[in-house]
């Protein structure tokens, strides 16, 4: 597992040991870039459940500003930070063990929006839809952001969450990822709905 591309391109990153943790292959990794985009001038990023953090991080990488990585697992933390520090982006990079949901409260408190939110939680805890809506709730995703949810094959998300709308999904063996952006104020619900 490695940095692909931009700023740390080329940097190994350590991965947390156990079966708890699946990270995203470098080959999935490097396909959702091309298509949310290879390179970013700005914006705050959201790695939710962030595991070794490896998605904030290529995305800090390719330019984003600042990235937030939040996991519960103390050893997901500590993958995490040592992954911040082997690619020198302490000065970008917020790490908190916290639970999901009361960080979704907490960043709706301090009123950021985020250009790209990652979720990778465990598959089959079927929390997905409860945090995209918080998301959407909270006012979480940009206007022009993707909210990048990874899941099981087998797990059907909704075509919509409030504005949060799925735009489009990607499949890599027994592995989804549902991109979503927040719908146009004013538009009508695609669909009908």
């Amino acid at each position: 597992m490695r940095i692909i591309a931009g700023s740390a391109k080329g940097t190994r990153l350590y991965s947390v040991q156990g079966f708890s943790v699946r990270p995203t292959t470098d080959r999935v990794k490097e396909s959702l870039f091309q298509v949310i985009g290879p390179f970013f001038a700005g914006g705050w990023v959201l790695d939710l459940f962030a595991g070794s953090g490896s998605l904030g991080l290529e995305a800090l990488s390719r330019g984003a500003d600042r990235a937030i990585f939040i996991d519960q697992a103390r050893g997901s933390i500590e993958a995490v930070r040592r992954n911040v520090k082997a690619t020198r982006m302490e000065e970008k990079a917020e790490v908190y063990k916290r639970d999901a949901r009361a960080t979704l409260r907490t960043l709706k408190g301090r009123g950021v929006s985020f250009q790209l939110i990652f979720l990778d939680p465990p598959y089959k805890d079927g929390i997905l839809p409860d945090i995209i809506q918080s998301i959407d709730e909270g006012n979480l995703l940009a206007e022009d952001g993707w909210l990048i949810a990874e899941h099981g094959r087998d797990e059907t998300l909704p075509a919509a969450v409030g504005s949060l709308v799925q735009e489009r999904t990607l499949t890599y063996g027994d592995i989804q990822i549902a991109l979503f952006t927040r719908e146009p104020v004013g538009e009508e619900r695609r669909g009908g709905q």
